[in-house]
C-alpha cells in the first residue's frame, strides 16, 4: 500500500510541476512596447464591448464558456466551424460616441503551442464606418498572456472569479512586429493598406460565464496620403 501512495504522490507533485512550468515558464519572452503605441502616423481607435450579453449578436457551439445572445440564435455545431465564434458588434470611438459597426469571425489556430505559450486564434474583422468606408483586418490573435494572468487565477480561487484589471495586445501577427495586416475596402479608406492591433481590457472574469466585465479596442494606423480621412 505504502508504493501505491509514493506513486500517487509523485504522480501528483509530477503534475503540479508541470502546471507550474507551463503557467511560469521563463523561456517564454514576453512581447514588448506596441509598435502603434509610438507612432508618429494618424491612428483610429476603435472601442467595443467583450461580454457576449452587450454585443449585438455572438454565437457559437454553444458548448463554449461564452453563451450565444441573444439566447435563441442559431448556434454553429457544424463540424467545419465548430471552433469558430461570430460576432457583430458596435464600434465606438475615443469619446465613446457610435462610430460604425464591426463583425469578427475568429477560429481556434492549428499553430497553437501551449508549451511555447502560443493559444493562438485566426480571425478577421470587417468594420464599417459611415463617412469614411470600411475596412478588413486579418490577424493571429495569442490569448496565452490572458489565460496565465486572469483564467487560470480564477480557477484557483474558491469563488471561482477573478477581479482586477488586466491590459494586454491580443494581436501576434501576421506582421513582424506582431501586428494586423489592414486593408481599407471602401469610402476614403478604399484601397488602404496599413496595420492594426487588437487589444483588450479585462476588469472581472468568472470560470462558468467567461468575461464578466472587458472591453476590447481596435487601433488602426492611417498612412500620410496628404488626405483628409
Amino acid at each position: 500500500m505504502k508504493y501505491v501512495i509514493a506513486l500517487l504522490l509523485g504522480l501528483v507533485a509530477g503534475i503540479a510541476l508541470f502546471l507550474a512550468g507551463l503557467i511560469f515558464n521563463p523561456l517564454m519572452v514576453e512581447r514588448g512596447l506596441s509598435p502603434l503605441s509610438v507612432t508618429d502616423a494618424e491612428v483610429i481607435a476603435l472601442s467595443f464591448d467583450r461580454v457576449a450579453s452587450d454585443n449585438i449578436v455572438l454565437t457559437n457551439d454553444g458548448e463554449s464558456q461564452q453563451q450565444p445572445h441573444p439566447a435563441k440564435i442559431l448556434q454553429l455545431w457544424e463540424a467545419p466551424i465548430r471552433q469558430t465564434t461570430a460576432m457583430a458588434t458596435v464600434m465606438r470611438d475615443a469619446r465613446g460616441q457610435t462610430a460604425g459597426i464591426g463583425i469578427k469571425f475568429a477560429s481556434r489556430s492549428e499553430a497553437t503551442r501551449l508549451l511555447e505559450g502560443k493559444a493562438l486564434v485566426d480571425s478577421v474583422w470587417y468594420v464599417y464606418l459611415p463617412g469614411r468606408g470600411s475596412l478588413f483586418v486579418r490577424q493571429n490573435e495569442n490569448y496565452w498572456p490572458l489565460l496565465r494572468d486572469v483564467a487560470f487565477p480564477a480557477y484557483r480561487s474558491a469563488a471561482d472569479k477573478w477581479k482586477g484589471t488586466w491590459n494586454g495586445d491580443m494581436t501576434a501577427g501576421p506582421g513582424a512586429l506582431g501586428t494586423a495586416a489592414v486593408t481599407g475596402g471602401s469610402g476614403k479608406l478604399e484601397g488602404m493598406s496599413t496595420i492594426g492591433i487588437e487589444s483588450l481590457t479585462v476588469r472581472a472574469y468568472s470560470v462558468d460565464e467567461g468575461l464578466v466585465a472587458a472591453e476590447g479596442r481596435l487601433l488602426i494606423e492611417i498612412p500620410d496620403t496628404g488626405e483628409d480621412l
